[in-house]
């Protein structure tokens, strides 16, 4: 089976709403809260030296489902409620067995797992066999979002005996063992009941790590505890954790400052802000990853099915400028689809580096004069920052532009109510799931998938291509073909410019060392605080 989307039945509607996957803007209400009753949206104060007090710049409003969210939010939250088999280290990405008592052979064709002798869920119940065959029967369906993760590599999960499973895989691929994180096991007995996907989706968590949720309030905040009977790798350093759901960026740096700041962490922190913050005692650290601003062009409109057009609008834009105005020099011009700190970048053959003249030569190869963009975009607060130095830069070589700006999920509803756009510029950041390049490439590059129906361009010859070398490479046995076939591909979603990347950008959190240790800034959106311990 070719590891492609076309199987899956997720509209793009849905995936928006139950993803989340562009960022702060989102606002997709939950209907059904995992715990009833209303609860306060701020901390019960710093006098409870046994909580951590977290804020997060994006929605806990959307699917918290594992299977089916890339929310910020709620991929964070998860990673302290649930566990795989295998788990990574959020922050240098190493496996480490979870569930699983050991990690397997990492270029075996049949992966055998033990499961950790006496693992709970948080309603007491004990961890079975029929729950890890149970989730990856639901990793493996079309309809959810981690399906491309997976198809491409994984033939079946299989019972053993009652403390036994076996992953069989289609060919060997030593990158499944970090994938796995992705597959979060998940209680048959309540998720497999009638309804339990819903209930999920919309705030529903009982998992077998380290934390239980204990209170969910959509668009407010989600608590936290510690939960008793874990006998896993990465005991609860903490008793109890709240999470506030602050998207508004002011309202975000009131809560980590100040003499009366209820919060010890904050992420997302804007740039203009650092330097205050640093001055008032926090430590306020970077992280740079994958985190970027794409421009996604229609190609079933003229003129942008000519790559020419393509290239010429992003060879226009003055990335320094911008990375220097917007961002406050805590960005890096795009190279590659992949960010500079990423274990397999190269730089690309073709890159986009701040070129007008350039630029013109390409609109008249073209044919192209007196062109004029309607540019619509998410108004995520730095990716807005952006946009004038994009407009600038394009009137620069006689393109007329217009910004509209707007909520992302009002945005793509009217793609997906099949109203014509000519470019769009967003946010993404698929080093939420993980680092290897074909798991970030079949995010956003996969026929029939999301973003290639908004792009309208997975029907042409040159996608098919493309889509026919990330499955050579993702079966190619040796590491340094298997790289060197990475790359390739890489240079055809560069001089393809469908769905491009212009800058890389920095992510920010601060904290305060003299109440928190142990916790460092992610080059993704959230927070880990699986180590974290309150002074």
């Amino acid at each position: 089976m070719r590891p492609h989307l076309s199987r899956t039945f997720v509209s793009r509607r849905d995936f928006l709403r139950y993803s989340g996957a562009l960022g702060a803007a989102a606002s997709i209400s939950a209907t059904v809260s995992a715990c009833g009753g209303p609860a306060s949206t701020t901390s019960t104060g710093d006098d409870d030296e046994g909580l951590v007090t977290a804020v997060i710049g994006y929605g806990n409003d959307q699917s918290w489902d594992p299977s089916m969210t890339a929310s910020a939010f709620s991929m964070a939250a998860n990673n302290h409620v649930y566990e795989g088999l295998v788990d990574t280290d959020l922050i240098s990405r190493d496996p480490y067995p979870a569930l699983a008592t050991a990690l397997p052979d990492a270029n075996a064709t049949t992966w055998r797992f033990t499961l950790r002798p006496g693992a709970k869920w948080h309603d007491g119940q004990p961890v079975t066999v029929d729950d890890v065959l149970f989730s990856f029967e639901r990793a493996l369906n079309p309809q959810t979002l981690i399906y491309s993760f997976f198809t491409a590599w994984l033939r079946e999960a299989r019972k053993v005996d009652d403390t036994t499973v076996e992953l069989v895989l289609k060919f060997p691929f030593p990158d499944g063992i970090q994938r796995l994180t992705i597959a979060k096991i998940m209680p048959k007995h309540v998720f497999g009941a009638p309804g339990g996907w819903d209930a999920a989706k919309s705030g529903k968590a009982v998992g077998s790590g380290p934390y239980q949720l204990v209170e969910h309030n959509p668009k407010a905040n989600t608590r936290f505890e510690a939960f008793a009977d874990y006998n896993g790798p990465r005991k609860p350093t903490v008793q109890k954790m709240n999470w506030l759901s602050i998207v508004d960026a002011a309202a975000r740096v009131a809560k980590i400052s100040g003499a009366s700041a209820e919060a010890q962490i904050a992420e997302n922190i804007p740039y203009a802000n650092i330097d205050q913050l640093r001055q008032s005692g926090l430590t306020v650290e970077g992280g740079k990853g994958m985190n970027h601003m794409f421009l996604m062009f229609n190609t079933g409109q003229k003129p942008f099915d000519d790559k020419r057009v393509r290239q010429a609008l992003l060879h226009a834009i003055d990335t320094r400028k911008m990375i220097d105005v917007a961002l406050k020099g805590h960005g890096t011009p795009a190279s590659s689809f992949l960010n500079e700190q990423n274990p397999a970048y190269a730089r690309a053959k073709t890159v986009y580096d701040y070129n007008p003249d350039r630029a013109r030569a390409l609109l008249a190869e073209a044919g192209v004069s007196g062109l004029s963009i309607t540019l619509m975009a998410v108004n995520v607060s730095w990716l807005a920052d952006c946009l004038p130095t994009i407009a600038n830069s394009w009137e620069a070589i006689g393109v007329k532009a217009v910004l509209e700006p707007q909520d992302t999920s009002a945005l793509f509803t009217k793609m997906d109510q099949s109203q014509s756009y000519q470019v769009v510029a967003a946010a993404s950041n698929p080093n939420q799931f993980g680092l290897d390049p074909d798991l970030i490439l079949r995010y956003n590059y996969t026929a029939g998938g999301t973003w290639m129906k908004y792009t309208k361009w997975d029907s042409s010859p040159e996608a098919a291509q493309l889509f026919a070398m990330m499955d050579r490479a993702i079966q190619e046995p040796d590491a340094a073909r298997r790289l060197q076939l990475v790359h390739e591909y890489l240079d055809v979603v560069a001089e393809q410019a469908v769905l491009y990347p212009v800058v890389h950008n920095e992510l920010v959190s601060a904290w305060d060392p003299k109440k928190l240790t142990g916790v460092q800034a992610q080059p993704y959106p959230g927070v880990n605080l699986l180590q974290a311990k309150r002074v």
